[in-house]
């Protein structure tokens, strides 16, 4: 039997428990985890701190919104982010063709929880810095759940809040609201800047029940009449943007034809992105609560008009989820070594030290969002292609040791419009989190990292899969680089030797990519033959999954009903790997269920070979093989 001995408490009785790391992170959305886990497998001792209870940021089920990039959903081909986060989601696809965020909120917290080299730490708030105004020293964090608090020491912090919270309380440099035209010479910017941001929004999900439904506002909601949703659709349409215009198509309307510009579709069943307040208030990050009250009574004024103000198809609908936490779109921005403007972005820039790359068109949201009655709730500049984000916009211009990952990186506000969007937010974060491991491990700071080694970081990032804008495999450890490639079979413009074009996706007329004619019984072999025996201890193999195809999770009707289910059908499913020399098998490993793209098999012991030969059995229901690249290791 327990005894308890009540005691009178003493002063100090909870110190910090000191803890000490080569990088740690702060702030566990899609960029952080991302920064995190790359940081960790590069053999950096790191932590990751965050103030929730689940990981993903907006992504997670606290906030339910999909992840978007470069890609457009299905609006530029050959465009999806891979790397971790393409890890991340095929994980996803294997478990939860439901679109249940529980089981996403799962995916992430596993996968972090099972990274050697990461330590965790969940419901964790950093709420001290200190700092010189140059380098910070260490932060100070409570963790909520143990009445535990923390004080972290680290050679790189990487700031992923979002807020550039981390930043911000150590002095670095940062701005908020848009820029004037003269500054950057954006030709897009106003005249003058000014304060204004885009608002925050909280998500609703509502579901059929078969049979009619009554739904009483509550006394606090709002009121709304049908002059509030011009521009804000919320009935069974297709939307997309073209510059200044804004496009309704019915709901049977092939919008295929519209593939080039962002393309919405929606039904009464999932939330809406134009609920959306904050932007014109004074300070969006002290001013939060009354936001999410004020969006608290948006949504179920918005509900009760499509509940019971005229017919919009809801009679059976009930609502059953509204989310509890203001998913933010903009707040401040960290100045960089670099600050990527329009003009890159318009450009097309392929800087020689680009780390990550986006496609999102420029979104500004209006400042004034929902209260902005009779205004198109957003300007969308599209453009064609992809551009590269500069090593230097990860990077803090004036404190040593910080970097930075996710919507608080180096960007003019009409950059931000686009680098904002998560998919963009966590290739950045892989970046990051791989050049700081690199640079501890050199005893080098970010930016001196960044002035003698980004062309070692860039040929790191690809070997993780992860695109480089003009970007190509020169790693000179690769064995494959230099062999003879052949195979069973191959069709025309998909030759086996596109194995090693040093590039691992399409890129416009480069299919860059193996396709066997068929799988015969026996298998598809793909054979790599060396200039000479070597000790061979790993393979490195990517896969197809259609990087034109949308993977993510949603609430959105849109994905709902067009993303294909299960697995992506074009991913090699079984397959095995041989190592010969002269002929004769020296190592051997058997794979069945592969289901993801990049596939790195370790052998027990190097095996001394002179030829690598991998044989494709099936896939997951593609009638060819299809691999982008081979890496012999």
């Amino acid at each position: 039997m327990k005894c308890f001995i009540h005691e009178i408490p003493k002063p100090s009785q909870n110190p910090p428990v000191c803890k000490d790391y080569d990088v740690v992170v702060v702030g566990g959305g899609m960029s952080g985890i991302c920064a995190a886990i790359a940081s960790a497998r590069e053999g950096a001792k790191t932590a990751l701190i965050q103030d929730r209870s689940v990981y993903g940021g907006n992504a997670s089920s606290e906030n339910r919104m999909h992840i978007s990039g470069a890609s457009c959903h299905w609006g530029k081909k050959n465009a999806a982010e891979t790397g971790i986060l393409m890890e991340l989601q095929l994980e996803n696809k294997r478990l939860n063709d439901s679109y249940n965020y529980s089981i996403w909120d799962g995916v992430l917290w596993s996968t972090v929880r099972k990274t050697k080299n990461l330590d965790s730490y969940m419901n964790t708030t950093m709420d001290m810095v200190h700092s010189d105004g140059t380098e910070i020293q260490s932060i100070e964090c409570y963790q909520m759940s143990t009445e535990v608090r923390y004080k972290f020491t680290a050679k790189i912090f990487i700031d992923c809040t979002g807020h550039g919270t981390l930043g911000y309380f150590a002095g670095a440099e940062y701005r908020i609201g848009r820029e004037e035209k003269s500054e950057f010479d954006e030709k897009d910017a106003p005249d003058k800047p000014d304060g204004e941001t885009m608002g925050n929004t909280i998500y609703f999900c509502a579901h059929d029940t078969g049979h009619p439904v009554k739904f009483v506002k509550p006394s606090w909601a709002l009121d709304f009449d049908d002059s509030w949703f011009k521009y804000r659709y919320h009935g069974d349409v297709v939307v997309y943007h073209d510059a200044d215009d804004v496009v309704v198509l019915k709901p049977d309307e092939d919008y295929e034809n519209h593939r080039d510009q962002l393309v919405e579709k929606y039904d009464v069943r999932s939330g809406y992105w134009w609920i959306e307040v904050g932007g014109d208030y004074d300070d969006i990050i002290k001013q939060a609560e009354d936001i999410r009250y004020e969006l608290y009574q948006i949504v179920y004024g918005v509900w009760d008009h499509i509940k019971n103000h005229g017919d919009h198809g809801a009679e059976n609908y009930e609502l059953d989820w509204v989310g509890v936490v203001g998913a933010f779109r903009e707040s401040r921005r960290l100045v960089g070594d670099y600050m990527l403007t329009e003009n890159d972005i318009v450009g097309n820039n392929e800087s020689s030290d680009g780390v990550a790359y986006g496609g999102w068109p420029m979104d500004e949201h209006t400042a004034g969002g929902f209260h902005a009655k009779g205004i198109i709730p957003s300007k969308v500049r599209s453009f064609p292609g992809f551009y590269a984000i500069p090593y230097g916009c990860y990077c803090s211009h004036n404190i040593r040791n910080l970097m930075m990952a996710g919507r608080d990186i180096s960007a003019s506000k009409l950059a931000f419009g686009s680098t904002r969007v998560m998919g963009t937010c966590a290739i950045g974060g892989q970046a990051a989190g791989t050049a700081a491991a690199m640079a501890t491990q050199l005893g080098v700071s970010p930016r001196e990292f960044g002035r003698n080694y980004i062309q070692d970081l860039r040929q790191e990032l690809m070997k993780n899969d992860c695109y480089i804008l003009g970007g190509r495999n020169e790693d000179k450890k690769d064995f494959a680089r230099k062999a003879a490639v052949t195979a069973s079979s191959e069709k025309k413009g998909y030759e086996a030797v596109n194995v090693i074009s040093g590039v691992s996706r399409t890129v416009k007329d480069k299919s860059n990519l193996w396709v066997s004619d068929g799988i015969a019984k026996c298998g598809e072999k793909l054979t790599l033959t060396l200039l000479k025996p070597e000790n061979i201890r790993q393979i490195r193999i990517t896969f197809d999954p259609d990087l034109s195809a949308e993977i993510c999770i949603s609430v959105s009707k849109a994905f709902i009903e067009k993303e294909k289910k299960g697995i992506p059908e074009r991913l090699v499913k079984d397959f095995d790997v041989s190592l010969l020399r002269s002929g004769k098998e020296v190592a051997r490993r058997e794979i069945r269920g592969n289901y993801q793209r990049l596939c790195i098999l370790d052998f027990d012991e190097p095996a001394e070979a002179d030829e690598a030969c991998i044989t494709v059995y099936a896939t997951n229901g593609c009638a060819d093989a299809r691999v982008f690249e081979v890496r012999i290791y």
